[in-house]
């Protein structure tokens, strides 16, 4: 996946236009930028008039699953390790008053390395 470029690079390429007094697409030859960019960059000075990189908003909600969430299903896997999933997630409700389904559940317990079952070959 493409990176974005640096504040400084904007910053340079946006000096430099307001210096040399030449077109945005001699430009970007110059600074091996597409035009778009320069464009882009230009009409973001214009609007905001900061030549940094604007701060970019975070998409998509505030998840559900906060620290409390990851310490209780800690805490209930050391308690009993034998819980299913929907036992999880009706314990985290009664607790917390927050609701996850059971493919969420699964997900955040392989990100924190818990197994929900006993492995008798281990024993």
């Amino acid at each position: 996946m493409p990176r974005a470029y640096s504040n400084d690079l904007r910053c340079k390429l946006l000096q430099a236009y307001e210096r040399a007094g030449i077109g945005l697409e001699r430009l970007a030859e110059q600074f091996g930028v597409s035009y778009g960019f320069t464009k882009k960059i230009r009409r973001q000075q214009l609007r905001s008039g900061q030549t940094e990189r604007p701060l970019q908003r975070v998409h998509g909600p505030v998840s559900r699953v906060t620290d409390a969430v990851k310490q209780h299903l800690r805490q209930q896997l050391q308690d009993q390790p034998d819980l299913t999933l929907a036992e999880l997630g009706q314990r985290l409700e009664q607790h917390l008053q927050v609701k996850l389904r059971k493919t969420r559940l699964c997900l955040e317990l392989q990100r924190l390395g818990l197994r929900r079952k006993k492995n008798a070959a281990r024993q």
